[in-house]
């Protein structure tokens, strides 16, 4: 008789190759960026195996806090400490590969017996596990038997928020620059280099219309050639002279004729 296929089994068939994947090429990746986003593959597909096992507290635990916090953490000290900055090959610590050696046997040694457990142990099922439900269940032992180890997590997450702070931290080598300082500067750019010391356009220049094309005129009625970027004048897409020129004439023909007006009407 074949047995039935139920849905954990699709997803830890589905899951597990993309899981080990993602696993080994976080570790064989040179950039970090990428091995977080790895790092986040392999904690998603755990959440779903978590789903599948009848574990929804776990599953929301794994999404809200692991993939949406601890990773997030992760990229965070990424973006202060840099995405291109050295490593250095020389050991700080010393024996820290063979404590690193050791500390990876033991953590071998505990999948190999938790894995044994699950396979050759007598598993006794949630509901007997767990008579009074699965979230007072989980709350009993990370307040109960786990507290010491849960709060010592709580404060090893902080502590390495603090770290990347102290990591991102750089001294400053110069001064800071005040706001009088900028000022003297581009007075001096202005005497030295003659580099206008203000906006673009300056006080006193009438602009005509709010797109950037459309250069802006002197209080003589002469168009301002500093109103448009050197850009768009390189590419020649600035609102035509000629018509700029017919417009400004246009206005001031209108602006005469309204003069013209006003003094006859004083004249009566």
């Amino acid at each position: 008789m074949i047995p039935m296929v139920v849905g954990s089994q699709v997803a830890f068939w589905l899951l597990a190759p993309v899981m080990v994947l993602a696993a080994i090429a976080m570790v064989l990746v040179r950039k970090a960026v990428h091995s977080a986003l790895l790092l986040a593959t392999v904690m998603i597909c755990l959440a779903v195996q978590y789903a599948a096992q009848d574990a929804p507290f776990l599953f929301a635990v794994q999404i809200i806090v692991y993939t949406g916090a601890i990773l997030m953490l992760f990229l965070f000290v990424l973006m202060l400490v840099g995405v291109d900055a050295s490593d250095s090959l020389v050991e700080t610590i010393r024996g820290q590969r063979l404590l690193a050696g050791l500390a990876f046997l033991g953590f071998g040694l505990l999948i190999v017996f938790a894995v044994g457990n699950g396979i050759y142990g007598n598993p006794i099922g949630l509901a007997d596990a767990q008579p009074d439900g699965n979230p007072k269940g989980i709350a009993q032992l990370l307040f109960g038997k786990y507290v010491f180890a849960f709060e010592v997590t709580s404060a090893l997450l902080i502590t390495a928020a603090l770290g990347a702070m102290m990591l991102a931290h750089r001294e400053r080598l110069t001064k800071k620059r005040t706001q009088r300082d900028h000022a003297e500067e581009r007075i001096r750019k202005y005497a030295e280099q003659g580099i206008h010391p203000g906006p673009l356009p300056t006080p006193g220049v009438l602009a005509r219309h709010n797109a950037v094309d459309t250069p802006a005129l002197l209080p003589d009625g002469s168009i301002a050639p500093t109103s448009v970027s050197r850009v768009l004048q390189a590419r020649g897409t600035v609102f035509p002279e000629a018509e700029e020129r017919a417009d400004v004439e246009t206005v001031r023909e209108i602006t005469e004729g309204e003069d013209h007006v006003k003094e006859k009407n004083s004249d009566d």
